[in-house]
């Protein structure tokens, strides 16, 4: 016999105590999600809940847990039993806890034809799956940003509307599937897409303990639960039972309990200042105070029950706020920018150590027309290119990067690596799901047989077990990893001296080429300054030769920021027609401040490569601004991000966490 923790035996987590009794209490919540490092209780807290809960009562036999009292929400197999003039017998069973693993298929979770009896009786059936199983229980799914996404969205739709519907192999099928949901992440592992994430109702961030004396209590506790865990379940008996007094009460309570204007006012407040998306925050935001009211034994949600619960509703909705559109001298508002002296791009001491001056270099802003800067290197005093001082800077430690996981899209891609999950037209890969489509020679057995079965009677079958027709073929549709293509537009200026930004740039820079070679990534790279721009590393798998190229690239001169763009719109559009199958991502590391052009006016050859790589559909783009904010700061970086129709993010978000999550979510665009 298997013994379970108790719930109430667990130390410290007490936000994700909170978030899982609160959906106890009324599962209209929406579930939890747990994010956290490895053995930090997630999974024992769950398993201890379940076994905490009081007993339901059940229709005995029947596959999707019915409630014998509730005669409008009986599953259809129950209604049949009815029809027939069978009796109703009830029976009383532990709370369901059911475990999603990650390679579950479609199949098992929303359920299928029921072969055995298609095959006996010639007619189609229902055979329930997990999510039958869970009705009026508890799904648990371990990694759950690992799991197929649409597994998660089935898993999220019957959780929100309380219904499985099902129709496939010529079966529609709906039954009751009220649970609880609890997913747990490590999200070192990747992270869910945000339309999933927005789903679940709470989201818990939770971390190990650090208090010694909370460490050697759990250590002693669990080492005694260990050694003889019928004594250790007596000890806490008394304690499980007055909390599964108080979720029995709180239930009661909790269609009494009123939520007044004023508190909706509050939560509507406080989804306001996460800008949070749509309008499930503030929804989730009232239920979960009035549970929480229920919970403290009262019949009336407060604003500062809002409060409380704002971080359980609110962690996974907030989103950063815009950065405010850039502050204009007045004195521009009337005149075109100054153009910059020419000291700014050739100092006479190395970047390093000269201080940044924003205002020369903030005169190419796009919108404000500022791109029209000399294409010429020459100094107006000495009728002569000047010398221009160059200093090769080390690169940060690199960071330790998160998994970047790109979204499936339909092409049916080749190739290998560790990336990114595609469908593969080839018999390698993870078999997901059946077609009728007869394009490869990979036949799927089960749904063949599925799609026969019912014809058993009415068929001829020669001797055989089962005859199938031409009709029943089924082939698989598989799945496999893949590597990407990044392709780093790296600005080697003379501006990237400044406050040590090209040191923080070849450490994000760096981080993402060590996470690339893990996960078989093909990787480019191009720098540009002075007058030209040039292929610093071509598309490769070594990381070694990829951080020799980084660490020698020197900074200085001028920027040539249409040459930058177009040399690596060459690269991405040669390795397209060698390997259409990696759709490329150009990453961008600049000011914006291109005072270089490629014959004519440096705005105008900006706006035309722009609207080049802009529109080659394969091609992404994300622009990382290194401009420092200030009183000058002109966000040409942000004009530039615009006409490339690109994503935007500031110097301060160049974090490897930040910038491949940037990542993983223009790619999952595709």
């Amino acid at each position: 016999m298997r013994y379970v923790y108790p719930f109430t035996a667990i130390i410290g987590q007490e936000e994700m105590k909170l978030a899982l009794i609160l959906n106890a209490i009324n599962p209209r919540l929406g579930g939890v999600l747990v994010r956290g490092e490895k053995g930090t209780a997630k999974s024992t807290a769950v398993r201890a809940l379940a076994a905490l809960l009081p007993e339901i009562e059940v229709v005995a036999g029947c596959p999707c847990n019915c409630d014998p009292r509730d005669a409008a929400r009986l599953c259809p197999f129950c209604l049949e039993r009815l029809a027939a003039g069978e009796e109703i017998v009830s029976v009383t069973i532990r709370v369901p806890l059911v475990d999603l693993p990650v390679s579950a298929t479609e199949d098992r979770v929303v359920g299928s034809l029921d072969l055995e009896y298609a095959v006996r009786h010639g007619r189609r059936r229902f055979e329930p799956g997990i999510l039958a199983r869970a009705n009026r229980g508890i799904v648990y799914v371990d990694e759950v940003n690992l799991l197929d996404d649409h597994l998660v969205d089935a898993l999220l739709d019957a959780a929100a509307s309380g219904v499985n519907v099902v129709e496939r192999e010529g079966i529609t099928f709906a039954h009751p599937a009220a649970f609880i949901l609890v997913g747990t992440m490590n999200p070192e592992e990747g992270e869910l897409r945000p339309q999933l994430l927005d789903r679940f109702g709470f989201c818990v961030p939770v971390e190990g303990v650090n208090d010694p004396a909370a460490r050697v209590a759990i250590a002693r506790r669990r080492e005694a639960f260990d050694n003889d865990p019928l004594e250790f379940l007596a000890a806490f008996a008394s304690r499980e039972a007055g909390l599964r007094e108080e979720i029995v009460r709180a239930r009661a309570l909790l269609f009494h309990v009123e939520v007044p204007a004023a508190a909706v006012r509050r939560a509507a407040d406080l989804a306001a200042e996460a800008l949070a998306a749509g309008h499930r925050a503030e929804i989730v935001l009232a239920q979960a105070a009035r549970t929480l009211a229920a919970w403290e034994r009262r019949e009336t949600a407060t604003p500062e029950d809002m409060e409380r619960v704002a971080e359980l509703v609110l962690y996974h909705r907030r989103r950063e706020a815009p950065p405010p559109p850039p502050e204009q001298p007045e004195e521009q508002e009337l005149q075109e920018p100054p153009e910059p002296p020419e000291e700014e791009e050739q100092p006479d001491e190395p970047p390093h150590t000269q201080p940044e001056n924003d205002q020369g270099e903030g005169s190419s802003d796009i919108a404000a027309g500022g791109y029209d800067q000399p294409n010429s290197n020459s100094s107006p005093e000495h009728g002569a290119p000047a010398v221009v001082a160059e200093t090769v800077f080390a690169a940060d430690e690199p960071f330790r990067v998160k998994r970047i996981e790109y979204e499936r899209d339909r092409v049916l891609r080749k190739g290998s690596g560790r990336r990114s999950r595609t469908r593969t037209p080839t018999k390698a890969g993870r078999y997901v799901r059946a077609t009728l489509r007869r394009e490869r020679d990979d036949l799927a057995f089960d749904a063949t047989l599925r799609a026969a079965a019912p014809f058993q009677k009415q068929r001829a079958r020669d001797g055989v077990a089962v005859a199938v027709e031409s009709q029943d073929i089924r082939e698989k549709v598989r799945e496999k990893r893949i590597g990407n293509f990044l392709v780093f537009v790296v600005d080697a200026s003379g501006s990237m001296g400044a406050q040590q930004r090209m040191v923080a740039a070849k450490g994000a820079v760096l981080s993402l080429l060590l996470d690339a070679y893990q996960k078989r990534d093909r990787v480019g790279m191009v720098a540009f300054k002075g007058e030209h721009a040039e292929v610093l590393l071509p598309p490769t798998n070594s990381v070694e030769l990829a951080e020799r190229r980084l660490a020698e690239l020197p900074t200085g001169g001028r920027t040539p920021l249409a040459a930058g763009l177009l040399k690596a719109y060459e690269v991405a559009r040669a390795h397209l027609f060698k390997d259409p199958n990696l759709s490329p991502l150009l990453i961008v590391i600049s000011d914006g401040r291109g005072n270089v052009g490629l014959g004519g006016g440096p705005r105008e050859d900006l706006r035309r490569v722009a609207a080049l790589v802009h529109e080659e559909a394969r091609i992404k783009t994300l622009v990382v601004d290194v401009e420092k904010d200030g009183f000058l700061s002109f966000g040409l970086a942000r004009g530039l991000a615009a006409a490339l129709d690109a994503e935007y993010y500031k110097i301060e978000d160049l974090k490897a966490d930040t910038l491949v999550e940037a990542v993983r979510t223009i790619q999952g665009r595709r």
